[in-house]
């Protein structure tokens, strides 16, 4: 067989493991997140806002990899639990942010470490170096990719 020929076998072999893995964490973390009645998104954006303040709605789904249109849907959503509150801005009234309520950072620090335990045995099937290792491998091909898009 020919190297380039090995080269895209090696590449297609990848992709798959990737993806396998890639499911089997994210199952085990949409899971836990279940458990407190909330869905992986609704769950990104409190998380968000929990460790990083207050958000305008727009940049939301920058961070979390969402739709404008979702991002209204998702806060519409938490805002109804009790868990977030939109306020305007007051130097700019066409900006919205939202910020996380005092029972939503209840329900965060209730809730987060044993989430933070569960995503830290879920990957402990690579010891730290190697955890550090594919974080490194995984930027560098991302950042690849994203720059042949």
């Amino acid at each position: 067989m020919e190297t380039k020929d090995k080269d895209k076998d090696a590449a297609l072999e990848l992709f798959v493991v990737l993806s396998r893995a890639y499911n089997a964490v994210a199952e085990n973390i949409q899971r836990d997140i279940r458990k407190y009645s909330l869905n992986p998104t609704e769950f990104g954006v409190l998380e968000l806002l929990y460790h990083k303040g207050q958000h305008p709605l727009q940049q939301i789904g920058e961070k979390i990899l969402l739709s404008s249109g979702s991002i209204t849907y998702v806060v519409d959503k938490l805002e109804k639990k009790g868990y977030l509150v939109r306020e305007a801005c007051s130097k700019d009234r066409r900006i919205i942010y939202a910020v996380i309520t005092e029972e939503g950072k209840k329900l965060m620090d209730n809730i987060f470490p044993a989430h933070a335990e569960m995503i830290h045995e879920t990957v402990s099937g690579l010891v730290p170096a190697e955890q550090e290792m594919a974080t490194y491998l995984l930027k560098k091909l991302g950042k690849y990719a994203q720059n042949k898009l």
